[in-house]
Parts: C-alpha cells; structure tokens; sequence
C-alpha cells in the first residue's frame, strides 16, 4: 500500500487520501491479508510499515519534497518482487516506475489536480489498472477497473438524534470545494454555518470565503 507522504497515515489531522489508505489498509488486516504500508515514519498500522520519510512534508518544511518523493516511491518498486500487487494511491508519479516490475500496480485516482497531469495516466492506461472514487468522477479518456467510493469508519461518528439547528461545511479551503457556495446557502437559507478546514488556498480563503461575512 503506497501512501502519499504530505500527511501521516492515517493523518493527526487533515489528509484526506492517507485517512482512505489507512482506512483499507487497517480492513485488508483485520480480513487476514499481509498488507505492508509505505508512509512517514510518523504513521501507524497493524500491518507493517515501512518509511524512509520521517515526517509528514506539509508539518516539516526542512524536507525537500521531491528528494523523499523520490525515495520513497522507488523504495517500493525496489522491492515490488515481495507483494502481490502494488497499490498505489500516491497520484501519477509511481506510474512511471510500473513498466519496470511484474507486479500489477492498481492505483486509485482520487483527484484530477490539473488536465496537464493526464499524459502519464494515458500513457500507462493499458499496462496498469485504474479505480475512480466515484463514476461521476471518472475521466473518459481513461480506462477504470471499478468504482470504490470512499468509506468512513462509523465508529468515529456517533449518531446524534438531536442535531443542533446549524450546518456544517468540512473540507479543505479551496474554491474545487465551493466553499463560497456553502456560505452562499447558509444565506439564503438563513440558517447558521460553522466552517472547519484546512486552508489550501489562502488567496481564495481572504477574497471570497470572508467576503460575505462583512
């Protein structure tokens, strides 16, 4: 299971990817199957985990980021002769290491950053396997295998059946995740909205987000 190494996994708080790799990691374990995580030396498992970064990169600014990208991707397909499958959820830099092993690589796509990364998922289309999050979320110039939608651990979300009067927004701070248009309706509906995320883009955050507030 090859992890992205902005965030712990399963992550202290934001990271949303490492939270769905920890969260099949953790599953594939209690179902019996030896399942080795590659993440920050930080994260933690009932499998085996493997690191070479120490920390998370977005809470230790000192890591250069594409020297541990580098070692930590390779690192697995250095000893890809040891697993089954390799699953990749770390985006589309592992795909150029996959023609250089036999072992199937299985990665999935949680998010499109930008068209201008689609040349290496097309490139690797036929000699790796795609999963989309969502079929709504599926690019049509690809191939997918299947839709696994994300999962939470109910555990961790209590059921209250006495909600307060208020809505929720929790999410990154970016305008992909139409955190104007949350405050938008809490207008219109004239109802309470209480806001809780990571700012990722802190531009937006000041010229849109606070706006309506003034």
């Amino acid at each position: 299971m090859l992890s992205p190494i902005a965030w712990s996994t399963p992550p202290k708080k934001y990271g949303p990817w490492e939270s769905m790799v920890s969260l099949l990691t953790e599953g594939l374990v209690k179902r019996g199957i030896d399942v080795t995580l590659f993440a920050t030396a930080d994260s933690h498992t009932a499998g085996k985990l493997h690191a070479v970064c120490p920390r998370p990169y977005e809470e230790d600014k000192s890591i250069l980021v594409k020297v541990y990208e580098g070692l930590h991707i390779s690192e697995v397909f250095e000893r890809a002769n040891e697993f089954d499958i390799i699953h990749n959820h770390f985006d589309y830099l592992p795909l150029t290491y996959s023609k250089l092993v036999d072992t199937p690589v299985v990665t999935t796509i949680h998010g499109f950053s930008s068209r201008k990364i689609l040349p290496v998922y097309k490139k690797y289309n036929n000699s790796t396997f795609y999963v989309s999050i969502s079929d709504a979320y599926r690019c049509n110039e690809l191939d997918y295998i299947a839709t696994v939608r994300h999962g939470i651990d109910t555990e961790t979300f209590p059921f209250n059946d006495r909600p307060e009067d208020y809505l929720l927004f929790i999410s990154r701070i970016h305008r992909d995740k139409g955190t104007k248009e949350a405050i938008e309706v809490a207008k219109r509906s004239g109802m309470k909205l209480r806001m809780a995320g990571f700012i990722a883009d802190p531009e937006y955050f000041k010229k849109r987000s606070r706006a309506p507030y003034r």
